[in-house]
């Protein structure tokens, strides 16, 4: 390649270019003659080859080209064709990029009878026996099959917190700001076990827009359990107030 660069006086380039009724045939005989549209230009690929581009008249790839490659082994040689394909021009519409389903999966996209494994190194989770402050009693309990396979780990635990803190029911939505006090004050307030106690909770007032959810402890709404609302009456009612029956009437003297 790089002698013929150095030897070619443009004729071979001069070929390629020249080369559009080739290009056509071989566009033609692959996708039939209604499909192959107006030449729209060609464009060198290296020293000995070139590609030809062709409208494509396809129903649904509005903006594609028909690309057809040809070549030549050097100057005086035939021009043959090496490829033909379907390409997108600059305004096709083309799929998005391509996306593992794992990482496509939203929260609320799980229906009913689906199924949605984890991965085997899913660093959201530990094996189970990791969980104890005592390794023999986890490791005889793992050995007769007690207690859960894998739990969350400090990652995963961490995830959870920050998913939850800046959700519906942490303390910056609208309702927390909104309340006359926190959940960490309320009495139905459940707290959670283990390292998540200290922040979350379960709310367990029907009444609460987050009843059975799990709330951030600085959340709140209406419904806290000690709040107070002082009772007055709607109707305006004069300080000073004047009982017909306790008066002495006597008559009117002449």
């Amino acid at each position: 390649m790089t002698l013929l660069l150095t030897l070619d006086d443009g004729s071979v380039q001069r070929a390629l270019s020249d080369a559009v009724e080739l290009a056509r045939d071989a566009a033609v005989a692959e996708a039939g003659a209604e499909q192959v549209g107006k030449h729209a230009g060609v464009h060198a690929e290296d020293a000995v080859s070139a590609s030809h581009l062709f409208e494509a008249a396809v129903p649904g790839y509005g903006g594609w080209y028909w690309s057809v490659t040809v070549a030549t082994a050097g100057p005086g040689e035939p021009v043959t064709v090496s490829e033909v394909v379907l390409t997108p021009g600059p305004d096709a519409l083309v799929a998005p990029k391509w996306v593992p389903w794992e990482r496509r999966v939203r929260p609320g996209d799980l229906g009913v009878g689906d199924i949605l494994p984890t991965e085997e190194d899913d660093p959201r989770l530990v094996p189970g026996y990791v969980q104890s402050d005592d390794p023999a009693v986890e490791e005889v309990a793992h050995e007769i099959g007690l207690g859960r396979p894998r739990v969350l780990s400090r990652y995963g635990r961490t995830e959870a917190a920050g998913r939850w803190r800046s959700g519906e029911f942490g303390p910056r939505s609208d309702m927390a700001r909104s309340a006359p006090a926190a959940c960490g004050t309320c009495g139905f307030y459940l707290p959670l076990a283990g390292s998540l106690r200290a922040a979350f909770g379960v709310c367990g007032n029907e009444i609460a827009p987050a009843d059975g959810h799990v709330v951030n402890v600085e959340y709140g709404c209406g419904a806290h359990s000690e709040v107070e609302v002082e009772a007055t009456s709607s109707v305006p009612v004069a300080e000073l107030v004047y009982d017909d029956s306790l008066l002495d009437m006597e008559a009117a003297s002449d």
